[in-house]
């Protein structure tokens, strides 16, 4: 059986590692492939990769567009590609080809997910650095900017009035109890 992996960050995933991509260029090298979708972040638990390493056997095929959709880490990478090539399973990453059980496979695997992890350490250093350099700044604020809610006056005055229920006021905002609060704290 042929199994191919997709895996997206968040709902919205950027061009080029969309639900949509990675399955069409899958299906191309696969058409009798079964997809397997899952919307998570790398670094947290994956529920149907899980599932999917446990029911593969001898013979059997996991695909994915890039390395990146199959580890998070040199060891983690490791550790399943070892894993699976114990039982027999092919494993084919699309932007590399098909990893070999042989010493240079192993050499050249091992070479490419100490690179990406490498890569994702930069980019989290980097990103930390732009934070640090942003709390410097005047005005700076951490996390979300802050959503306007129009309207938000008039209705919360409807509600002191006692013309408006909060549950009134929260539907015809369209906003969270949450938000509600906060927004009248700030009132």
């Amino acid at each position: 059986m042929k199994y191919g992996y997709v895996r997206i960050s968040t709902v919205g995933q950027k061009q080029g590692n969309s639900i949509e991509e990675q399955t069409k260029a899958i299906l191309s090298r696969y058409p009798d492939c079964e997809i397997i979708v899952e919307v998570c972040s790398g670094a947290k638990e994956r529920p149907l990769f899980n599932e999917l390493l446990s029911k593969c056997k001898k013979d059997d095929t996991i695909v994915v567009t890039k390395l990146d959709r199959f580890c998070r880490t040199t060891k983690e990478g490791l550790e399943y590609i070892d894993d699976l090539r114990k039982k027999g399973v092919n494993i084919h990453i699309l932007n590399m080809g098909l990893i070999e059980d042989t010493p240079m496979g192993k050499l050249i695997v091992t070479t490419l997910l100490a690179i990406a992890e490498f890569e994702r350490d930069i980019i989290a250093e980097r990103t930390q650095n732009g934070k640090a350099i942003a709390r410097t700044k005047p005005g700076f604020k951490d996390g979300r900017p802050e959503i306007e809610v129009p309207n938000f006056e008039r209705v919360f005055k409807k509600t002191q009035e006692g013309e408006l229920s909060v549950r009134e006021a929260i539907l015809k905002l369209g906003i969270s109890r949450s938000k509600w609060y906060r927004l009248c704290q700030r009132a």
